[in-house]
């Protein structure tokens, strides 16, 4: 793997970056992403030996989207029309050959409950594959709820040992992105780690303009030597007088199972946190632990002016949008079984259309003038 902290531009940096050819055009509907075909993998088969653990949502109290998740999860809030945010992150799972999911849900979860235990059936599952819900639940042991991420896969364990899979890859499920994650379990792999961090490895500025999932200092072998919950100043992502460089961090974890299990039970049984409290203690404890850098498009839902600029990123087909139109990477949702949608003497710019919807002047006229 090339050191992340050397600037030189022959090196790139071993990246999950989709290629933006793939972003849609005026001429054609659909692309092939043209992604150069990966060499087969020397390591296990994902769908057999890693499981996903998604994080459906985080306190409806403290929700930076509100008052779009008064009734909902962050991660049940509608893009483009047709889909919810949670579909691109496990349909990336899926298209990644990770087939065992896991969606961990709690606050203002009816919607999102409804909408996983429907949408996935249709999708490349193995025969053995699923992506199962398991809502926070109280229990004669266990009184309360999910204090946080830690202590949520703690308390679900139980189910989430069911499989003798060697890996856990823990994932925000409200995240707009495209990742290949069998790139990133590979490179886990390679380097032997205990734990791999995905790390934000844009070199279109040298500051990092969002740390709110903290800022990971790495070595110039890739290796985790700090972390950083809240910085209280920008960071600067590259600098050639320094023998470490910071990484804005994506919230992205991939942790061996067993080191999952002593983490959460042995070195850290009371603990709520993964990333301020489980990672940080993996670090002081000498765990290898490795950064693995993504350079495409990756938007957090930090707020109500982000979930709007990623909509209008994808209406103007800019190079660092999303695309919803990539045959190569079909994103899945729930089928609405609803008819297609009627525009009639009506002029429509910069919006998404959903199924089943009728656009009309004289319709309006009518509304108007009742």
């Amino acid at each position: 793997m090339h050191m992340l902290c050397s600037w030189n531009p022959k090196i790139r940096l071993p990246s999950l970056y989709y290629n933006p050819s793939s972003e849609f055009t005026p001429n054609l509907s659909i692309k092939n992403s043209k992604q150069p075909e990966c060499p087969k993998s020397q390591f296990p088969p994902t769908n057999q030996s890693v499981a996903a653990i998604v994080f459906g949502d985080g306190s409806s109290s403290h929700s930076r989207l509100y008052p779009l998740t008064k009734r909902r999860s962050e991660a049940a809030i509608p893009i483009a029309g047709n889909y919810r945010l949670i579909d691109t992150v496990v349909s990336n799972c899926i298209n990644s050959g990770i087939t065992k999911i896991y969606a961990i849900t709690q606050f203002n979860s009816t919607s999102l409950n409804s909408h996983i235990s429907r949408a996935y059936s249709g999708a490349r599952l193995s025969n053995d594959g699923f992506v199962e819900v398991i809502a926070a639940y109280q229990s004669p042991e266990d009184n309360g709820w999910f204090q946080g991420t830690a202590d949520a896969i703690r308390r679900c364990l139980w189910m989430l040992e069911e499989y003798p899979v060697t890996e856990f890859l823990v994932l925000p499920g409200h995240h707009l992105y495209k990742m290949n994650y069998r790139e990133l379990i590979d490179a886990h792999r390679r380097t032997k780690a205990d734990i791999t961090v995905s790390v934000l490895n844009s070199r279109k500025n040298d500051i990092v303009e969002d740390v709110g999932f903290g800022i990971f200092r790495l070595n110039d072998e890739n290796q985790v030597v700090e972390f950083r919950d809240h910085p209280e100043t920008m960071v600067s992502k590259f600098d050639q007088n320094k023998a470490t460089c910071d990484f804005a961090s994506m919230g992205i974890y991939v942790i061996n199972r067993d080191v999952m299990i002593k983490l959460l039970t042995e070195y850290f049984p009371t603990v709520n946190e993964l990333k301020s409290q489980v990672i940080p203690g993996a670090i002081s404890l000498g765990m290898k632990i490795y950064g693995y850098g993504f350079d495409g498009h990756w938007e957090d839902m930090r707020s109500i002016a982000a979930y709007y600029r990623a909509n209008m990123e994808t209406l103007w087909r800019t190079n660092k949008s999303y695309s919803f139109y990539d045959r190569d990477c079909p994103l899945y949702t729930l089928p609405r079984h609803l008819p297609p949608t009627l525009v009639t003497d009506a002029v429509i710019t910069d919006s998404f259309i959903g199924d089943g919807c009728i656009l009309s002047v004289q319709m309006q006229d009518k509304r108007h003038s009742c």
